[in-house]
C-alpha cells in the first residue's frame, strides 16, 4: 500500500510540492486550536498498516510546530499505522545541543527523545550541529541542500568571488562549497556578546577587492551576518554582499538589520514559513523534489 503524506500548518507549499513530486494526494486531517490554544489534531484518512510521512518545520513558534507533529504521530500511530516518518526541514533546537553551564537542558537531545517516542524515522536538513544525529534513538537521516543552493548560484559565479564562513562553526560548510564552486574560500573569527549581538575579532583570507559570498546553515537574528558584513567592508571587500543559507529564520529584528547593507542576492530554501522580508533580494529554492528523491529511494529499500 502506498504512503500517505499529511502537512503540518507550518509548510503548506512545501507540503503541496512534495505530494506533487511523489504523485500522492496529502492525507486529509484537521488541525485547530480551542479557545485556550491547546491544539486539537483529527486524522480524516485510513492510516491503518500504512507507511504515513507528516511534513513539519519545527522553525517559530518551535514549541508549537513540535507539539502539532507529536500530535499527528500520535494521532496515527492510535490509528494503526505501521511505519511514522518525520520530515522536519528545518529542526528547531538544534543549537542547543550542549550545556554551556550546568543550568541549562540540552534541548536537542530532548526533542530528539520526544520525536522517537511516537516516530520511526527522522528526515532533516543541515543540522547546526550534524553530532545531533547521535542523540536520536531511532534512525535520523541527515539531508543537506548545499549542493541545490551551490548549483543556484553558479549562474552568479564570478572569478572575483570568495566564499566567506562568518565563524569557525561554518568552516567546513563554506570549504564543500568552495569545492563544488571552485572559489577561493575565507572566513571570520567571531565572538559572541549575547544571543543577538556578535564582534569580529579577524579576517583570515584574501577578500579585499573580491565580491564576498557568505555560507553558513542558518539566518535567525541576523546578528553574525551583519557583524560580519561591516568586517567584511571594512577590510575592503566589494559592496556587493551574496547570502547563502539552508534556513532562513530572519526572528526579531533580523530583516530591518540586514536591509541596512549592500546585499545583492540571499539564496536559501523553503524549509522555514515564508516571513515578510520584502526589504531583503531572496530567493527560495525548493527541498521537495530531494525530499521525494530520498523518500522513494527508502521506500524500494524495504520493499525490496
Amino acid at each position: 500500500m502506498e504512503p500517505i503524506l499529511f502537512i503540518g500548518r507550518s509548510l503548506p507549499a512545501l507540503g503541496r510540492k512534495l505530494a506533487n513530486a511523489l504523485n500522492v494526494e496529502p492525507g486529509e486531517c484537521r488541525i485547530e486550536e480551542f479557545a485556550d490554544g491547546e491544539i486539537r489534531v483529527e486524522v480524516k484518512a485510513e492510516v491503518e498498516t500504512r507507511t504515513v510521512l507528516l511534513l513539519q518545520s519545527t522553525a517559530s513558534p518551535a514549541g508549537r510546530n513540535i507539539l502539532e507533529l507529536l500530535l499527528l504521530a500520535d494521532a496515527c500511530r492510535r490509528r494503526g499505522a505501521r511505519h511514522i516518518i518525520a520530515i522536519i526541514p528545518y529542526f528547531g533546537y538544534a543549537r542547543q545541543d550542549r550545556r554551556v553551564t550546568r543550568e541549562e537542558p540540552i534541548g536537542a537531545r530532548l526533542v530528539t527523545d520526544l520525536l522517537a517516542t511516537r516516530c520511526d524515522r527522522i528526515l532533516t536538513f543541515d543540522l547546526h550541529t550534524a553530532a545531533i544525529e547521535g542523540f536520536a534513538s531511532v534512525p535520523l537521516l541527515h539531508l543537506s541542500a548545499v549542493p541545490l543552493l551551490a548549483e543556484a548560484f553558479r549562474e552568479n559565479r564570478h572569478r572575483d568571488c570568495v566564499l566567506v564562513a562568518p565563524d569557525a562553526g561554518a568552516v567546513k560548510l563554506v570549504m564543500w562549497y568552495g569545492k563544488l564552486l571552485q572559489l577561493p574560500v575565507a572566513y571570520l573569527e567571531k565572538v559572541r556578546k549575547n544571543d543577538q549581538e556578535v564582534a569580529v575579532q579577524a579576517v583570515t583570507g584574501e577578500v579585499k577587492d573580491h565580491l564576498p559570498v557568505l555560507v553558513d546553515d542558518m539566518i535567525s537574528s541576523g546578528g553574525t551576518m551583519a557583524a560580519a558584513i561591516d568586517a567584511l567592508l571594512n577590510a575592503g571587500a566589494r559592496p556587493e554582499i551574496s547570502i547563502i543559507v539552508s534556513h532562513c529564520l530572519l526572528v526579531g529584528q533580523a530583516t530591518t538589520r540586514l536591509a541596512q547593507f549592500p546585499i545583492r542576492r540571499i539564496i536559501t530554501t523553503d524549509s522555514i514559513p515564508v516571513v515578510d522580508a520584502h526589504q531583503l533580494p531572496i530567493t527560495r529554492y525548493s527541498l521537495a523534489q530531494i525530499l521525494a528523491d530520498t523518500l522513494l529511494k527508502l521506500f524500494r529499500t524495504e520493499v525490496s
